[in-house]
């Protein structure tokens, strides 16, 4: 898969129709990501103002050949004082994008782009301890595995451990300088 492959861009009112299945299709979100069934006029709302992204937080539709896959989404992390912030992000593909590398493309892109416009130095992720491809998929993008945050997530019935990663500003511009692809 080539990074050419995906491609990242705003949402449209054209694109609620992937926001309505991952709110009611379990498997649309991803086995990890759906937590049950919402409403999502308040998804609606936001696209209507501001396209899904704001200072705080945002979602990006990710394409393959002009197809919709899925999307991807990030938010400020503060600790301790308002400047000490970074991004955490998520992604979300469609059953039949899975396993092809649009994940671990889009990721990527979605990193770049939020390193460029932030000064950010951290940007973290943080995936269920069985989700093997996602915990793959960062690993290629240069994330590193900083622990486990027990109990943390509540999905089909009972509590669920984390592992969070981190990339930083520094350790992605030297993988991303390398001519040669992270497999």
């Amino acid at each position: 898969m080539n990074l050419a492959d995906v491609l990242l861009r705003p949402a449209t009112a054209a694109d609620l129709w992937l926001f309505e299945r991952q709110a009611d299709e379990p498997d649309a979100g991803g086995t990890f990501n759906w937590s049950g069934y919402r409403d999502i006029a308040g998804t609606r709302r936001r696209l209507d103002e501001n396209r899904l992204i704001g200072p705080d937080n945002g979602c990006l539709i990710v394409e393959h050949e002009d197809t919709v896959a899925g999307s991807v989404v990030w938010s400020k992390v503060t600790y301790g004082m308002p400047t000490w912030c970074c991004w955490n992000i998520g992604i979300s593909l469609l059953p039949e994008f899975r396993g092809k590398g649009f994940g671990t493309g889009a990721q990527r892109l979605l990193v770049s782009y939020l390193f460029d416009i932030s000064q950010f130095d951290r940007i973290e992720a943080y995936t269920d301890v069985e989700n093997v491809a996602e915990q793959r998929a960062l690993d290629k993008v240069g994330f590193k595995q900083e622990g486990t945050i027990r109990s943390a997530q509540f999905r089909q019935g009972r509590w669920r451990d984390l592992f969070l990663y981190s990339v930083l500003r520094d350790e992605f511009k030297a993988i991303s300088s390398t001519s040669a692809p992270r497999t």
